[in-house]
């Protein structure tokens, strides 16, 4: 069985999909904000952008989960997400930008990384996207819609420390195939990451990969 999607899928119309999972773990996410729970990490207060051409994902598995965080003036806050998780994952033409605003004197700060151009894509394992806006023409393969999250077993499974309600909603398939990829992130995490042609500038002003 193949599910293909075109066009774009902004985080609202997403978030359709995503609300029973999001609304299970509200109560986690008041319980993280009073410090009641650990998550695997606190995310910074900055977004980040990540466009590729392609992402070919090997076991995949996608469920709700709150990040914890911090604003950039050091108060805590935590965002809603959908986690995407690969077992295996290759990317062509990656690009990540994230830009640090209203430095005294400079003002933005962009900081950008390409990799996996020229024919050698990105290679990862056990990677996890925590994202909350996406992009792509996508093919799913063996797609199962509305499994509980714990029972995702095509995946790579929950990660380690996600504040993820274990019976909330998710989706999972054999392969995903993702093109015209563009996506806002709030982290991202890997076993391995290994990024070919990798070359990293950083440059006054604004700057992004979309």
């Amino acid at each position: 069985m193949e599910s293909q999607v075109r066009g774009g899928t902004r985080w609202k119309r997403f978030a359709v999909v995503m609300v029973p999972s999001v609304a299970a773990t509200a109560a986690i996410g008041v319980a993280l904000a009073q410090g009641a729970l650990a998550a695997s990490f606190s995310v910074s207060g900055q977004q980040f952008k990540v466009s590729a051409d392609s992402l070919e994902g090997d076991g995949f598995s996608q469920y709700g989960a709150i990040d914890s965080g911090y604003t950039l003036d050091g108060q805590k806050t935590a965002h809603p997400v959908a986690v995407s998780a690969f077992n295996s994952a290759s990317i062509t033409n990656l690009c990540q930008s994230v830009v640090t605003p209203n430095i005294p004197i400079i003002g933005n700060v962009s900081l950008i990384l390409h990799a996996g151009g020229s024919g050698t894509p990105v290679q990862a394992s056990k990677l996890y996207i925590d994202l909350d806006d996406l992009s792509a023409d996508a093919t799913f393969t063996n797609i199962d819609i509305g499994v509980a999250a714990k029972d995702a077993s095509k995946g790579p499974g929950i990660k380690s420390g996600d504040t993820a309600n274990p019976y909330g909603f998710a989706q999972q398939a054999d392969h995903a195939s993702l093109t015209g990829v563009k996506q806002t992130a709030w982290a991202t995490t890997a076993g391995t990451f290994k990024l070919s042609g990798l070359k990293m500038s950083v440059q006054t002003g604004t700057h992004e990969c979309y």
